[in-house]
């Protein structure tokens, strides 16, 4: 194996294996490391004609120390059971989720990118409805697996910003729809958006509430936040929007340093206000964005090169948690 770290993309590359688990007759089996990246899928499975899929995103990280821990896979965990249960399906308990991720990060060592090199193996678990069903009903078996494959940064220049668009011909997610879950139909949703807006020569878009479009939802693919000019740190409310763990643990540094937090709906013409706005997940934990323009209107936030000082604090504070620079006051870091 011959892998050049300093090189990595945000793409798939294979490893060793997976690790896959069954339910039926209401029961978890045990497990298995599977080495061929492949579903045998009956034709008739829910998650091929009723959407019945969710998954989750996180990473491990080999540490200062040098020892390699995942980061917040509890909080994953919980969240993968939400949106399991607004599609009607058996959610694996937290202890199965956990020691899958574990489990497969162990198998798959020799792929986690060393200290250092800015890189880490992005640990993907999935939930699929794997039994038959022909009428419109939840199945009767899914599928737990959990892939793993490293990762460098989703956007090439760490913390270099972006530009984004509002495209008003399109909706994330319907007000009380299954956007605040982490399900695949609303990545669906998003693809022919997202390639316009690349077209246009834009690397994310902007979803504005579908109501109305007047309020602020969410980036293509994370949340929408922002450092106002008295450095509080505001994020976007909606019962749309989907519960960021990043975002969550952002929010929680920068109250730590002293920025009140605003968790609020806000309205698009706001935006121009602020004095820092950035894109916050876990593929990118944040990316500044200092250029939104919708139709003929450009707003301008921020440095035009860089990040902001604040959002840069927060950031940096985040990343050395992560790879176990500082100490871990929250417990985010999870050893194998």
């Amino acid at each position: 194996m011959n892998i050049d770290w300093q090189s990595l993309g945000f793409q798939y590359m294979k490893t060793n294996s997976h690790v896959r688990y069954v339910w039926r007759n209401g029961a978890w089996s045990e497990g298995e490391l599977v080495d061929e990246p492949y579903l045998h899928l009956h034709i008739a499975a829910t998650a091929l004609h009723y959407g019945q899929a969710v998954f989750e995103g996180l990473k491990a990280f080999t540490c200062k120390d040098g020892e390699i821990r995942l980061f917040r896979p509890l909080d994953n965990a919980r969240r993968m059971a939400m949106s399991a249960r607004r599609l009607c399906m058996a959610a694996p308990p937290e202890d199965l989720f956990l020691d899958a991720c574990r489990r497969v990060v162990r198998a798959n060592r020799e792929f986690v990118p060393p200290y250092g090199t800015g890189g880490s193996l992005y640990v993907r678990p999935l939930l699929i409805g794997s039994g038959p069903q022909i009428g419109v009903n939840p199945a009767d078996e899914y599928t737990f697996l959990v892939l793993v494959t490293p990762v460098g940064a989703y956007y090439k220049g760490g913390l270099t910003p972006v530009r984004a668009v509002v495209l008003e011909d399109y909706d994330r997610a319907a007000p009380q729809g299954v956007g605040h879950a982490k399900v695949a139909g609303n990545y669906a949703a998003s693809l022919e958006p997202h390639l316009v807006a690349k077209h246009q020569g834009f690397p994310v878009e902007l979803y504005l509430d579908c109501r109305e479009h007047r309020y602020v939802e969410e980036f293509g693919t994370s949340n929408f936040v922002a450092i106002d000019r008295k450095g509080a740190y505001v994020s976007a409310s909606s019962s749309s929007i989907l519960a960021s763990i990043t975002n969550l643990g952002l929010q929680r540094i920068a109250a730590d340093l002293g920025h009140p937090v605003e968790i609020r709906p806000i309205e698009f013409s706001e935006v121009a206000a602020f004095a820092e706005v950035a894109a916050c997940g876990t593929a990118v934990v944040i990316t500044p964005v200092n250029e939104i323009v919708r139709g003929d209107q450009i707003i301008r936030v921020g440095p035009r090169e860089g990040c902001g000082p604040v959002f840069e604090k927060i950031y940096n504070r985040y990343r050395a948690i992560q790879v176990g620079e500082v100490a871990d006051p929250y417990g985010w870091t999870v050893p194998l």
